[in-house]
């Protein structure tokens, strides 16, 4: 049932046309004569206008819409009201309401022109649009606003930006799920996050305001800032943020690209911890210096990036500047300031020039400059060397 009230007039029909017609006329005439009198007016009067079928133009109208419960969907103040020939639909100027849930106001709405559905139960606003949650303080502006309460979704598009006291938001397009806590963007999305400084693109975001929380199922860009400049750069077809932890959670195909030091770690999933300047990985992991030249693979890997050390375990495999040589065993320390790492467990390096192998169960050295040292282990563990006497066959087994 829809409930229009103008002025200081008020009236309540089950049909949407007798509401606005009654609300005119009250507005007219409110204080010309009793309500009796008044009421049999209203209804020759409505009579004639039905008939007529002709727009009606109505001011300083407040607009109202409630389910069958009797739970308000929308309350909307307008300067102007006018009501279509088709007797559906009411444009209005300059609307200013609420918009609520379960009988509870959620959002604050306004912008310079809209339309209310008397079927469908629908209400659209363009132009300026500013709308606020009541709960977490979260403002939406845009200009285009959409409310289909029935199906729970508030739509925002058009130059949209959202923001709140953690992230700001703009895509093309924001749909809002009140019961379900979330909010979904869509179309060339930049988030901005306040604490940590990050920028994630992509192009569909899934933002959970009261749980901190954002994800994309999308490939997407995460992009650290220190002093307005980029520090470190992640990607992934899927990322999980937790803005109360601090940390990201890439997901397929993930990057890490952070500059100092200067890397290029690669798995199917890492964790990124911003305030702890960490990264973890608990599955396959490739780490790549970029400058050095130097990789290393394991099984699983974790790297303080602020001490600038890298741990590797679990069939490590670690290759120097143009496959001069190669270092093979268990876990590995990596010291990426001077290059070099202590390697433990079933060692085993290789050199191509000149060419030999050295096994043991410890290693220390630097694979850049080929300056490798093997040792024992104090308990029986051997240092075994073999040379290769063909010098002419690579010791990966290449001519």
């Amino acid at each position: 049932m829809i409930n229009l009230q103008s002025q200081n007039s008020h009236l309540k029909s089950p049909k949407f046309v007798l509401l606005f017609l009654a609300a005119l006329i009250l507005g007219i005439s409110a204080c010309a004569a009793p309500q009796e009198t008044q009421n049999n007016k209203l209804a020759d009067d409505l009579k004639t206008a039905q008939q007529a079928n002709s727009s009606l133009t109505l001011n300083k109208v407040t607009l109202e819409q409630a389910n069958e419960k009797g739970e308000t969907f929308w309350k909307v103040n307008s300067k102007t009201a006018v009501y279509s020939k088709d007797q559906k639909t009411v444009d209005v100027q300059k609307p200013v309401g609420k918009l609520f849930q379960d009988g509870k106001e959620i959002y604050d709405i306004q912008g310079d022109t809209g339309q209310v559905f008397q079927e469908g139960n629908q209400v659209f606003i363009k132009g300026n649009i500013v709308a606020t949650d009541l709960k977490n303080g979260l403002v939406l502006r845009g200009n285009e606003l959409e409310w289909r309460p029935k199906e729970d979704v508030l739509v925002v598009r058009n130059n949209l930006t959202g923001e709140n006291k953690q992230v700001t938001a703009s895509a093309k397009e924001a749909r809002v799920f009140s019961r379900a806590k979330r909010m979904e963007l869509f179309g060339s999305v930049v988030a901005n996050v306040k604490d940590p400084v990050l920028q994630l693109r992509t192009e569909h975001l899934v933002w959970f305001v009261e749980q901190q929380k954002i994800n994309s199922d999308q490939p997407t860009q995460i992009d650290r800032y220190k002093d307005k400049k980029v520090t470190d750069s992640g990607f992934a077809d899927q990322v999980d943020v937790d803005l109360k932890t601090k940390i990201a959670t890439l997901t397929k195909n993930a990057q890490l690209m952070p500059s100092d030091p200067p890397l290029q770690i690669e798995s199917s999933l890492m964790s990124w911890n911003f305030p702890a300047q960490s990264v973890i990985s608990p599955g396959p992991v490739k780490v790549f210096h970029r400058v050095e030249k130097v990789t290393m693979t394991g099984d699983q890997g974790r790297g303080d990036l602020e001490k600038k050390i890298f741990y590797l375990t679990g069939n490590v495999v670690g290759i120097g500047e143009k496959r001069q040589s190669q270092l093979n065993t268990d876990r590995v320390t990596w010291y990426l300031t001077n290059q070099t790492f202590d390697a433990e467990g079933n060692v085993v390096y290789k050199q191509l020039n000149p060419v030999f192998n050295l096994t043991g169960p410890r290693a220390a050295g630097e694979l850049k400059n080929q300056t490798v040292t093997v040792k024992g282990d104090g308990g029986g563990g051997q240092v075994v060397m073999e040379f290769v006497p063909d010098e002419n066959k690579g010791i990966f087994g290449q001519q």
